[in-house]
């Protein structure tokens, strides 16, 4: 398959391999990027079964490292309601092949919970309380669940959440690593079912996971070099960039 695409593409494909790597041990919401850049090799229903099996490869290199960084509880919290939203999303996935208005419709939820943490960020004790939300945690567990399950794009929902509670930049990383370890297993074989992942994409797959492999080495490298402020602005603008890009046609 890797054999058959344009060079632009192929380039496309090993670049979007990189960010893989980098987004799951150093800079989380590179993902996003990686979605909307593989949807313009392969299409978009099908580029998501092709991804899949590429961020686990780089999540079983991120829970390894960060293996001492978790917050358990906090993933304990997620759990009920990450695996309804999974369960909303196979359901949709199954049911209708259209996803533009589910693109615009995560577009402007990412975009609000910015401003919620930007605000939670400029006012301060007025917003301590927000993290500490039960239904907090169940609406961002069950969108998380849910646009995971539909297209791999969770992440910047997962990163403002885990922003929103505090947690340092290597508990964030560890935290996000075992939590989408977690419900990228539960998706193969949901996405097997669905089509979405073949011997074809699979033997893809494994093509590329030296280049992960590069991808998680340079994330790691690169956390210990960004201060706790600076990894907070570039999760925050990066998100921002997903949420516009979800947006636009």
């Amino acid at each position: 398959m890797l054999f058959d695409l344009s060079t632009l593409n192929i380039l496309i494909v090993l670049f979007c391999a990189i960010l893989i790597g980098i987004s799951k041990t150093g800079i989380p919401t590179l993902g996003i990027l990686v979605v909307a850049a593989m949807a313009t090799v392969f299409p978009a229903r099908e580029s998501i079964g092709i991804v899949l099996p590429m961020l686990i490869t780089a999540d079983l290199i991120a829970v390894t490292y960060y293996r001492r960084s978790v917050n358990w509880k906090t993933l304990l919290y997620l759990v009920p309601w990450v695996l309804g939203g999974i369960t909303a999303g196979y359901i949709l996935l199954f049911a209708i092949e259209a996803s533009r208005p589910i693109e615009v419709i995560l577009g402007l939820i990412i975009l609000t919970l910015i401003i919620v943490q930007f605000c939670k960020e400029r006012f301060g004790t007025a917003w301590n309380k927000l993290p500490h939300s039960k239904t907090l945690i169940i609406v961002m567990g069950t969108l998380a669940g849910f646009t995971t399950m539909i297209g791999n794009a969770a992440g910047p929902i997962m990163a403002i959440f885990l922003l929103a509670i505090g947690l340092p930049k290597n508990s964030f990383i560890g935290t996000g690593a075992w939590f989408f370890l977690s419900v990228n297993l539960i998706k193969v074989p949901l996405y097997s079912q669905l089509g979405l992942i073949t011997l074809e994409t699979l033997t893809l797959n494994l093509w590329l996971v030296p280049i992960i492999l590069i991808g998680t080495f340079i994330g790691i490298k690169l956390v210990p070099l960004i201060s706790q402020k600076h990894f907070n602005i570039i999760v925050l603008i990066l998100a921002a960039m997903g949420g516009i890009r979800l947006l636009l046609p």
